[in-house]
């Protein structure tokens, strides 16, 4: 069932609900006037327990918003008990994913429902310091995400007199710590990494940030729209919760996508844009109800679901369902970070496929040598085939390139080589007749006539 009023973007005027001409940031009066930090007060009245909370949250089954899918009360429920250090949140606002811009839109607008689920997020997990990681190439939106803060410091959020009181013996801080533009980043160790003033190069798991995180300490890491979430989870409940998106079409014990989730739809379609709508649309009725369908009449023959790193849909699976199933239903790597990136007939999937390579081979950390190898070779053999001096094994010759590369095969620290490799096999496996009308045949038949005939 389609949402019958926004969630999220309630504040955020959004179609088919409201004019984008009309968005102004909401400060901190107009939230609190909106019912912003009801809920936050609400369990500060109660005192309520913050393992009560974590349950909450892992019983909604809130899915990370960020490109994993990975179950966010779990995630906080692998921390160990406090010691008396500190204990960190990080949240990820790095947004630096092509085809991504979805939490920027929550950062620049109401930026104060960000806050409100870090402050929910602080007292369940018990942590005493967050570490807001946006990207540098976000100005503006940096300086909005700032003025927020220092709204919720002077009214009491966090610093020397927060309602919440000292967590770890320590009067609960909220930071943002700008990015210098390294994709790498968005990688949740690598942006640990950063955040301590090194270069972002991404750690070897384990062990992980819930037990050695940022400084070392355990840290929890949650992204923009995962956040933005938690307040409405809390307020309203798991039922309520659990009536938005579908269970999991894969198997009955399988996770399910549930709540609300923001698309980010760019590419060929007449109005690109952030929509919300429930986990689970179907991607041809988020283009044609949303974004009014394809651009100047075009036919619709591929599409990138959730930032370039997921690989193509086909032009049979213009259906596709958008949820956490969709890489295991329909060939590419997930739903991601739901950026949706829509393709039109006159799109060489070829050029596409080269450009996305090369971005990735560009913005490699070079820590492994399958990514920082494997990503250069395949950007020189797909610039060769663009060029029309490809030949026929070049084909499968990529292809096994990239099913040798990545984590998944377990060769790389990180997921940027996986992204480079469904990019290029799923390129391949759905649209290799593209791949095949630029590459020269292997083998050149020669004919040879013999005796008075020739």
């Amino acid at each position: 069932m389609p949402l019958d009023k926004p969630v999220v973007c309630k504040r955020i005027p959004t179609p088919p609900w409201g004019d984008p001409a009309k968005r102004k940031r909401i400060t901190y009066s107009r939230y609190v006037n909106t019912g912003g930090y009801e809920v936050l007060n609400q369990i500060i009245a109660d005192d309520t327990d913050p393992s009560e909370l974590i349950d909450t949250v892992k019983s909604s089954e809130l899915r990370g918003r960020g490109g994993a899918g990975f179950s966010a009360g779990l995630k906080w429920s692998f921390l160990p008990p406090p010691d008396g250090n500190p204990r960190y949140l990080a949240v990820n606002a790095d947004e630096s994913e092509p085809g991504t811009f979805k939490d920027r839109l929550i950062i620049e607008f109401d930026p104060h429902l960000m806050l409100e689920g870090i402050a929910i997020t602080m007292i369940a997990c018990q942590l005493d310091t967050t570490y807001i990681y946006i990207r540098g190439e976000y100005h503006s939106q940096a300086k909005d995400l700032e003025k927020a803060i220092k709204e919720a410091y002077a009214n009491n959020i966090f610093g020397e007199n927060s309602i919440i009181g000292d967590i770890n013996g320590r009067k609960p801080n909220c930071y943002v710590h700008r990015g210098a533009g390294a994709y790498i980043c968005g990688e949740e160790t690598g942006m640990l990494e950063s955040i301590e003033g090194k270069r972002g190069w991404p750690r070897i798991k384990p062990p992980f940030p819930a037990i050695q995180g940022l400084f070392q300490r355990p840290t929890v890491i949650n992204n923009v729209e995962t956040l933005a979430v938690v307040p409405f989870i809390i307020e309203k409940g798991v039922d309520w919760f659990k009536s938005m998106g579908c269970e999991s079409k894969l198997s009955p014990n399988a996770p399910g996508s549930f709540g609300p989730k923001l698309y980010g739809v760019s590419g060929v379609v007449q109005r690109p844009g952030v929509y919300e709508e429930e986990l689970g649309i179907k991607m041809s009725d988020l283009i044609e109800k949303y974004c009014g369908g394809m651009k100047k009449g075009k036919k619709y023959k591929a599409a990138i679901p959730g930032g370039v790193s997921m690989g193509f849909l086909d032009t049979e699976q213009y259906d596709a369902e958008l949820d956490f199933d969709i890489g295991r239903r329909y060939n590419v790597l997930g739903l991601g970070t739901a950026g949706v990136i829509v393709i039109d007939q006159d799109t060489s999937i070829v050029s596409m496929t080269r450009n996305i390579v090369r971005f990735f081979s560009h913005e490699s950390c070079g820590q492994c040598t399958p990514c920082r190898e494997g990503s250069g070779w395949l950007y020189q053999m797909l610039c060769r085939i663009e060029a029309g001096d490809g030949r026929m094994n070049d084909i499968d010759l990529m292809d096994e390139l990239a099913q040798s590369m990545g984590t998944m095969p377990g060769t790389t620290i990180c997921g940027l080589a996986d992204g480079t490799n469904w990019a290029v096999k799923t390129a391949i496996q759905k649209f290799r007749h593209e791949f095949e009308a630029l590459c020269k045949p292997d083998k050149i038949q020669i004919g040879v006539k013999v005796g008075l005939a020739s």
